[in-house]
C-alpha cells in the first residue's frame, strides 16, 4: 500500500480509540486527585500539588498525540532502528552515578529540571516500533530460519539486561512479553518460539531466585496475612480497600486507605483507591474500558492485516500487548491476583514519562487506522 499521500482528506479519528482513551484519561485524573489530596498535602504543603502535576503531564501527552498524529506512519517504519538506539542510550545513561536519579533502591529516572523522564517508557514503544520494521524488512528469516528469529532476541537481551540492572523487573516483563507475543504473531516457527520462550521463562526464573526481596514479595503474596505488618503489609492494605469498595464504594474523595495506610496510593495502587471509592461497579466499568481500548487496538490491527500493511498490523499488536499487560499485571498485583510489583496502570497512574507514553502510542494507532481508511482499507 502507497502511504505518501500529497494531500490528505480531513478524517476524523476513530470515534471508539478516542472515545476509550479521552475516558481513561478521565478516569485517571479523577482518581489520582482523589488518591493525593493527602499525601500532597503532608509532604508538598499544597492538597493539589499532584493533581497540578498531573494536568501539565497531561497537557503535554496530549499536544504531543496531536503532533505524532501528523507524522505518516511511514516515517516510523523507516526510523524503528534510531528510536532503539536512542531507548539504549538512554538505559544506559540512567545507570550512569550521577545522572541518573536513585528512588527506593532503583536507578530508574534521568533528571530534566522540575521533571524526570523514565527511560523505560520509552523503551516500550522503541521496542515495538523497531521489532514491527524488522519483521517486515526480515519476513521471510522471521518465519524459516534461526537468525531471523535470535537476531532481534539479541536486541531484546540487551534491553532487558539494562533493564533489571536498574532494576526494573515489572518493565522487564512487559517488554519481553510483548516483543515474544509480536513475534509470535508474526509466524515464527513454532518449535522456535517455544525453545527460547523456555529459556527466557527460566531466566526470569533465576532472576526471580536470585535476590531476596524478590522472594519475599513471592512468598508474602502467597499469604500476606501471615505478616501483614512487614512483606505482607502493601498487599493486605489494598485488600482492605477492595473490600471497603463493596458493590458501589465509598465515594469519590472518601477513600480511608489514601490516608497513609496503602503506600503508593496514587501511582502503583491507584487502582485500590479507585475500587475503594466506587466499588465493584466502578471497577467493573474500569475494565470495560480497558477491553473496548484494546479490543479496537485490535481491529485496527486485523484490518491493516487484511489491508495487506503488516507494519501497521504488527504496530497495533505490540501496543495492545503493552495496553493489556500493563492493566492485567497493575490490576492483579492491586487485587492479590500477583505478586507486588511495581507497574504503572496505562492511562491513570500517576507518572508523566508513562502518561506521554501511552498516549503516543494510541496516536501512531489513530494515524495507522486514519490512512487504512484514506486507502480503503476499512469502512
Amino acid at each position: 500500500m502507497n502511504r505518501a499521500a500529497v494531500a490528505e482528506p480531513r478524517l476524523m479519528p476513530d470515534a471508539g480509540l478516542l472515545s476509550a482513551g479521552l475516558a481513561l484519561l478521565l478516569v485517571g485524573l479523577i482518581a489520582i486527585s482523589s488518591a493525593s489530596i493527602e499525601y500532597a498535602e503532608v509532604k508538598h504543603g499544597s492538597t493539589w500539588f499532584h493533581a497540578t502535576r498531573h494536568l501539565i503531564y497531561l497537557a503535554v501527552a496530549l499536544l504531543a498525540a496531536l503532533a505524532v498524529y501528523r507524522v505518516p506512519s511511514a516515517f516510523w517504519e523507516a526510523s524503528g532502528w534510531v528510536w532503539l538506539f536512542l531507548a539504549l542510550v538512554l538505559l544506559i545513561l540512567v545507570l550512569i552515578p550521577g545522572v541518573g536519579r536513585e528512588v527506593n533502591g532503583s536507578q530508574r529516572w534521568l533528571p530534566l529540571g522540575p521533571f524526570t523522564l523514565q527511560p523505560s517508557e520509552f523503551a516500550k514503544l522503541a521496542m515495538i516500533i523497531y521489532l514491527a520494521g524488522y519483521m517486515v524488512r526480515r519476513e521471510h528469516e522471521v518465519r524459516h530460519e534461526w537468525q531471523g528469529f535470535l537476531k532481534p532476541m539479541a536486541v531484546l537481551f540487551a534491553a532487558t539486561l539494562l533493564l533489571m540492572v536498574e532494576p526494573d523487573f515489572g518493565a522487564t516483563v512487559i517488554v519481553a512479553g510483548s516483543a515474544f507475543g509480536m513475534l509470535f504473531l508474526a509466524g515464527v516457527k513454532l518449535g522456535h518460539f517455544l525453545l527460547v520462550l523456555a529459556g527466557a521463562l527460566g531466566a526470569l526464573l533465576v532472576l526471580v531466585v536470585s535476590e531476596p526481596y524478590r522472594v519475599a514479595r513471592l512468598t508474602a503474596y502467597t499469604d500476606p496475612w501471615a505478616d501483614p505488618y512487614n512483606t505482607g503489609f502493601q498487599l493486605t492494605q489494598s485488600l482492605i480497600a477492595f473490600g471497603r469498595g463493596e458493590w458501589f464504594g465509598l465515594g469519590l474523595g472518601n477513600s480511608i486507605q489514601k490516608l497513609f495506610y496503602l503506600p503508593e496510593a496514587h501511582t502503583d495502587f491507584v487502582f485500590s483507591i479507585w475500587a475503594e471509592e466506587t466499588g465493584f461497579i466502578g471497577v467493573v466499568a474500569l475494565i470495560a474500558l480497558y477491553v473496548a481500548l484494546i479490543g479496537r487496538v485490535l481491529w485496527v490491527g486485523r484490518a491493516a492485516s487484511l489491508a495487506n500493511y503488516p507494519f501497521g498490523a504488527y504496530v497495533c499488536y505490540g501496543v495492545a500487548l503493552v495496553y493489556s499487560g500493563q492493566a492485567f499485571v497493575n490490576m492483579g498485583v492491586s487485587s492479590g491476583l500477583l505478586p507486588t510489583k511495581g507497574l504503572t496502570l496505562p492511562f491513570v497512574s500517576y507518572g508523566g514519562t508513562s502518561l506521554i507514553v501511552c498516549c503516543v502510542m494510541l496516536s501512531i494507532v489513530m494515524r495507522i487506522d486514519r490512512e487504512l481508511r484514506m486507502q480503503g482499507g476499512r469502512p
